[in-house]
């Protein structure tokens, strides 16, 4: 299973979600081909061979090419052995799945470029917007405030450590870095889970 090529470089947000699944999974013989979206090698003709539309991160196993984090960790969880990311019963996998596709769909383009891209690379998402700032400080917290809702007591997401742990962590450290993060973060509930996966080995380990 040391045939694994992960395209892509470690400051990008669903790299580090593939990275960490691999840390949780204890398997470290992947290759990495960093590929930096920031100066544009996402669109090179290589890449794009690989991705038509120029996105990372892109996994290559066994001659099997996957495209898009959410089905590249989901792939992941079943070919490596180890404790499975993804909860057992409907419920907890409904709470994880429905919070993956929070931050895809909305926590993702508040957060990481509202949020994180005006203050941190305002270059790459066409500049400091005000306007964009406001609306991510609104929409990320209503992202993260769903995601503590689904959470509820639980230690983690949907439950034990998920998928969905592996999906905001990343883009809550970029957030993390940036003046609004206390705005951001007075969420009911967030505190103590930032705490708690801040802890991670894998967390830690993957820290760009």
């Amino acid at each position: 299973m040391s045939d694994f090529t992960l395209w892509g470089f470690d400051a990008s947000i669903y790299v580090r979600t593939v990275k960490m699944v691999f840390a949780e999974k204890g398997f470290t013989q992947f290759k990495q081909v960093p590929l930096d979206v920031l100066v544009g090698e996402q669109r090179t003709p290589e890449h794009l061979e690989r991705h038509p539309f120029g996105k990372i991160p892109v996994l290559d196993h066994g001659g099997m090419r996957i495209l898009e984090t959410p089905a590249i960790t989901r792939y992941l969880n079943d070919v490596l052995p180890g404790r499975s990311l993804v909860p057992a019963s409907p419920r907890d996998r409904a709470r994880m799945d429905m919070i993956i596709g929070i931050v895809g769909s909305y926590g993702y383009g508040a957060l990481g470029n509202g949020v994180a891209g005006y203050h941190l690379f305002p270059d790459y998402v066409g500049g400091k917007s005000e306007e964009k700032r406001n609306a991510g400080v609104k929409n990320g917290r209503k992202a993260i405030k769903l995601a503590m809702e689904t959470k509820g007591t639980s230690r983690f997401i949907a439950g034990d450590l998920s998928l969905a742990d592996l999906f905001l962590a990343p883009l809550a450290f970029y957030v993390s870095l940036t003046p609004d993060k206390d705005v951001v973060f007075d969420v009911d509930g967030f505190a103590g889970w930032w705490a708690t996966v801040q802890a991670l080995p894998s967390f830690t380990k993957t820290q760009p």
